[in-house]
């Protein structure tokens, strides 16, 4: 039971007891008690005045009497105007304490017999995964592990966009220039060359709109002479030609399947050595080349009921201005799909292989008006559990010289971010010069885990809405808010242990007072449930990744101020132990949710 619902549940009988009203829990919502005041929670009186009859100070008083004379918990109380301020005594806390430390599943829900489908990642075959991929995959990974240990079944998917204009661009420019450059041949990882040639297109494309615009007269108008550059962009002869790959591709032509088919084979096998040093994976993978056929025929059956419509020139539409949208693209005039038409057939897919209660999923934000419209889309064509579909929406990556564009080729590659992240707390470890006693491979694993642990806080401890600049420097650094920090908290800790385990001390807790400093750490503990939940309800990983930094300085603080196996009172010491211990396994539990990983010993 937290402190909160106790000492609601005796607030409650104590004004039953004063006035013989029975008041709901919503009534009575105690707070923290502010810090320049005495207490551990606080009760604000006004709402329960129309039932007391009396004025604020002396309702106040005359339920902080009671509870003082009828609950042996509450050590004091003291009335601030119309504030009740409670202080809950010693062997509350200590309660509280034994029960976290004999708990095995402490901060873990039991199953609520739900199950959550979230999708994340959602890479396209034409580039390697860059930083924005990663604070995706970052945020799909630690949510599917928060809605887990809040007691739900989770289904992680990724749906991978592997046809479509952009691949084809891809292909056209390998079959250009490419010469049948492979990675075996070449030695570059396959997602990465595949990357180079969707810049090289790009670039050729670029030079034949350049070639013709010189051939014409440029207008005055800057606004004209853009739309006279787009137009040329869209009728260039590259540009033509990929069109009709893309349309070749859709009508089976099996030179071009097969292309695509060897392409993508060397993307995935690049995106797979990504996920598995990232340490996230995957329950199902779907794939846009099967199921943007079951959206077609969603799109037809919808047309064919009148919930679509079809344009003169072929084009399939659907009308949401009633909505307060616009009319939305389906299908195009020849025929293919667009990316609307594929996720309605991945959603179809989904709920018939895992019937889910919610389905959530971690796109950007710039794709907010893409999921309103597919919820309402689904919703027009029957399916009730499109009421079940939750946009994780977050807020891009941007370093301090702006945007990414991988058409220009100048993203952060994720395998470079994360060579960079080894090097640097390679380099950072090797100054505090503490790892003599590490082989040389454990010190490889420990510069992994820190690079890793640096790069992935950083970016979820930012709530997800926010855009986010991101800092390589700043996020590997040992001091502050940063994963190393933590990371290097939970080593002292487990030093701590080692050299009690050593000297014959184990962890007990048999004593009858605490310090006010381990009172605040059993709190932050006690708030660990509170704080999953939480995070669970509005989506937010960065909730945990913030307490976990709290609970890490918490006990620094502690550390700095009291001794542990130099304390002489063996009873102290051994609770002591109990004590760090706990915080040991909360933390490891913490960053478990966010899929960082701590050491032993650095």
């Amino acid at each position: 039971m937290t402190p909160e619902l106790f000492v609601t549940q005796y607030v409650i009988k104590a004004i039953n007891s004063l006035y013989g009203v029975n008041v709901e829990e919503k009534l009575v919502q105690p707070q923290a008690t502010r810090k320049e005041f005495e207490g551990d929670l606080t009760i604000v009186t006004f709402p329960l005045l129309r039932i007391s009859k009396k004025s604020p100070e002396q309702t106040a008083e005359e339920i902080g009497c009671y509870l003082k004379e009828n609950c042996p918990q509450i050590e004091s109380y003291n009335v601030i105007k119309g504030f009740l301020n409670i202080k809950l005594s010693q062997q509350f806390w200590i309660e509280i304490f034994k029960t976290i430390y004999q708990s095995d599943n402490f901060g873990q829900f039991p199953y609520n017999g739900k199950t959550v489908l979230v999708e994340y990642s959602s890479p396209n075959t034409n580039k390697p995964l860059h930083l924005g991929h990663i604070r995706n995959n970052l945020l799909g990974w630690s949510l599917s592990k928060l809605m887990e240990v809040n007691g739900y079944k989770v289904v992680k998917t990724n749906i991978v966009n592997d046809r479509g204009i952009h691949i084809c661009k891809s292909m056209l420019a390998w079959q250009l220039k490419g010469n049948g450059a492979t990675p075996q041949s070449t030695g570059v990882k396959g997602d990465h060359l595949v990357g180079n040639y969707y810049v090289e297109f790009n670039n050729l494309l670029k030079q034949q709109v350049n070639e013709i615009a010189a051939k014409e007269e440029k207008l005055q108008d800057p606004e004209k002479e853009k739309e006279r550059l787009k137009e040329i962009e869209r009728s260039a002869p590259i540009q033509q030609d990929a069109q009709k790959m893309l349309r070749d591709w859709e009508n089976g032509d099996q030179k071009i399947v097969s292309l695509w088919k060897m392409m993508n084979g060397w993307v995935y096998e690049g995106f797979d050595q990504t996920y598995k040093r990232l340490g996230v994976s995957f329950d199902k993978i779907y794939y846009e080349s099967d199921t943007y056929k079951l959206g077609k025929n969603l799109v037809l059956d919808g047309l064919s009921k009148g919930v679509f419509e079809k344009h003169d020139d072929g084009s399939v539409w659907c009308d949401l201005e009633s909505e307060g949208l616009d009319k939305k693209l389906l299908l195009r005039s020849d025929g293919t799909s667009v990316y609307m038409t594929q996720d309605l057939g991945t959603a179809q897919e989904r709920y018939k292989d895992y019937a889910f209660d919610q389905m959530i999923y971690v796109v950007g934000d710039e794709q907010n008006y893409h999921f309103q419209v597919l919820k309402l889309l689904l919703k027009k064509l029957g399916f009730s559990w499109s009421d079940s579909i939750y946009h994780m929406s977050y807020g891009m990556v941007e370093l301090p010289e702006g945007k990414m564009k991988s058409r220009e080729g100048t993203v952060v590659d994720a395998d470079d971010l994360m060579d960079t992240m080894y090097q640097t707390a390679k380099e950072n470890s090797l100054e505090l010069g503490k790892l003599n006693d590490l082989s040389q491979q454990e010190q490889d694993e420990l510069f992994e885990m820190l690079g890793l642990g640096a790069l992935k806080y950083f970016i979820i401890k930012v709530d997800p809405k926010k855009k986010m600049l991101f800092n390589p420097k700043e996020s590997i650094d040992f001091n502050g808010n940063t994963g190393p920090f933590i990371q290097y908290t939970h080593a002292r800790i487990k030093s701590i242990l080692r050299k009690a385990k050593e000297q014959n001390f184990n962890s007990e807790i048999n004593v009858n007072t605490l310090v006010d400093k381990e009172i605040e750490i059993i709190k932050l503990l006690n708030l660990f449930p509170v704080k999953i939940k939480e995070a669970g309800d509005v989506k937010s990983p960065a909730l945990i990744a913030n307490y976990c930094y709290d609970l890490a300085k918490e006990f620094n603080q502690y550390y700095h101020d009291y001794s542990i196996l130099r304390e002489e009172d063996k009873s102290v010491l051994q609770s002591r132990l109990a004590l760090i211990s706990v915080v040991a396994n909360v933390l490891c539990k913490g960053m478990d949710i966010l899929g960082i990983k701590l050491p032993e010993r650095m």
